[in-house]
């Protein structure tokens, strides 16, 4: 299935990919030496739509390395669509389960549900989910309703 423009990953440009690439150096530079980044991190949340913070440039154990922020920055950010399908949902998980380490489909998968870390059930299913089908993972998600406090 194909997914609404919305829904998909935009393709990026190679001269957009080179400048961002480089603007994400000056700042991994920056933050090295202990200078002030703020100005050069909010150009590039200006530029690419992701809200990245300094500590994005401290690249430390299970955080993404310096082509994994490349490759996310050059991405668009998911959008929350308030008519998501249940189709459209079950075609995101399918993706994921082809691809674990497809982080901009996980973000878009939780940004579209109202279930808190829904993306959990296809990564820490409880025992009823193990080995589910993308169907039965939304379904579970979309069965959730949360608490009114």
């Amino acid at each position: 299935m194909e997914l609404r423009d919305a829904l998909g990953r935009r393709p990026v440009m190679p001269g957009q990919r080179a400048a961002i690439r480089s603007a994400m150096l000056q700042i991994e530079q920056l933050v090295s030496r202990g200078e002030d980044a703020t100005a050069a991190i909010e150009t590039l949340n200006e530029t690419t739509d992701h809200s990245f913070g300094v500590d994005d440039f401290h690249y430390h154990c299970g955080a993404p390395d310096r082509k994994e922020l490349v490759e996310w920055a050059c991405a668009p950010p998911p959008v929350r669509l308030p008519d998501v399908t249940r189709d459209e949902l079950v075609e995101i998980v399918r993706r994921i389960l082809a691809d674990p380490t497809d982080d901009w489909s996980i973000a878009a998968f939780d940004l579209n549900t109202v279930m808190p870390g829904a993306s959990g059930l296809i990564f820490h299913p409880p025992s009823e989910l193990k080995d589910a089908t993308a169907e039965a993972i939304v379904d579970a998600v979309l069965a959730y309703r949360p608490i009114a406090l």
